[in-house]
C-alpha cells in the first residue's frame, strides 16, 4: 500500500523540483550561489533509487527470488567519485553533460521493456528532469572564470540510439538495464558530493575575499576613531609646563 502511494505522489514531487529549480527551460540564472544550490539539490534528488531504479526493478520482475542482488553497477560504466574530483570544474561539467546524454539515450532504449503506462509516464518525468539538469549545467559553464565561448547543452535525441545489448536474451537485457541504472544513481550521488565541495569552497572564498578584508579593515578604523573620541582629555594644573622641570 505504501509503495502504491509513493508511486502516485512521486511524479508530483519530481515536477515540483522542476518547478522550483527551473522556472523556464533554456533560461539561465546569473547568480552563481543560487545556480550551484539548484544543481546540488537536483543531483541529491536524482541519486535516490525510488526515482528510477526501483521503478525498473518492479516493472521487470527483478524484485523476486533474490534477483535484485545481481543488480550491481558494472565497474567503469560511470566515472568514480575520485575521478570526478580530479577534474577541473569545466571538464567536470562537460563530462557530466556527456554522461547524462548517454543516460537519456539508454532510457529511450529501456522504456521499450516497460509495459505499464503509469511507469512510462514516470520515466518521461525523469527524462524531463535530466534535460533540465543538463540545462543548468550549461548555465553554470557560462559562469565559470574564463568562459569566453557560448556552448550549448549536448543535444540528445530520444530513440536515436539502439539498445546497447541487442543480442542478449530478455532476462539478461533486463539485468543489464538494472545494472546501468544502479550505476547512474551512484554516479549522481558522487556528482552531488562534488557540487557540495564547490559550495564549501565558495564559503571559504567569501570569508577570505579581499572585499571582506576591506570591510573588516574599515570596521577597525571606525572603532579606533570612536575610541579616540571617547578618551578623556587630561587637564594640566595651573602654572605647570609640558617641558622638563628647570634647575
Amino acid at each position: 500500500m505504501q509503495a502504491q502511494l509513493l508511486w502516485r505522489t512521486l511524479p508530483s514531487l519530481v515536477l515540483g523540483l522542476l518547478f522550483l529549480s527551473m522556472p523556464a527551460m533554456g533560461s539561465c540564472s546569473d547568480k552563481y550561489p543560487e545556480l550551484l544550490g539548484q544543481l546540488q539539490k537536483q543531483a541529491d534528488f536524482m541519486q535516490h533509487t525510488n526515482t528510477l531504479l526501483d521503478l525498473y526493478i518492479r516493472s521487470q520482475g527483478l524484485d523476486k527470488n533474490g534477483l535484485k542482488e545481481h543488480c550491481r553497477e558494472h565497474p567503469g560504466a560511470f566515472p568514480s567519485k575520485d575521478a570526478l574530483q580530479r577534474l577541473s570544474r569545466r571538464v567536470f561539467l562537460r563530462t557530466l553533460d556527456t554522461m547524462l546524454g548517454h543516460v537519456l539515450l539508454r532510457l529511450a532504449a529501456l522504456e521499450q521493456d516497460i509495459p505499464k503506462a503509469q511507469d512510462l509516464e514516470m520515466l518521461s518525468v525523469v527524462k524531463l528532469n535530466i534535460r533540465g539538469f543538463k540545462n543548468n549545467i550549461h548555465c553554470m559553464a557560462q559562469l565559470l572564470p574564463g568562459s569566453s565561448e557560448t556552448t550549448e547543452p549536448t543535444p540528445t535525441s530520444p530513440g536515436a540510439s539502439p539498445s546497447p545489448t541487442p543480442t542478449l536474451d530478455t532476462f539478461q537485457r533486463r539485468l543489464e538495464g538494472c545494472r546501468f541504472l544502479h550505476g547512474y544513481h551512484r554516479f549522481m550521488r558522487s556528482v552531488g558530493q562534488v557540487f557540495r565541495e564547490w559550495g564549501k569552497s565558495l564559503s571559504r572564498s567569501r570569508r577570505h575575499s579581499p572585499h571582506q578584508g576591506l570591510l573588516k579593515g574599515a570596521r577597525r578604523m571606525q572603532l579606533s576613531g570612536r575610541n579616540k573620541r571617547l578618551m578623556p582629555r587630561v587637564q594640566l594644573a595651573p602654572g605647570s609646563h609640558r617641558g622638563a622641570p628647570g634647575g
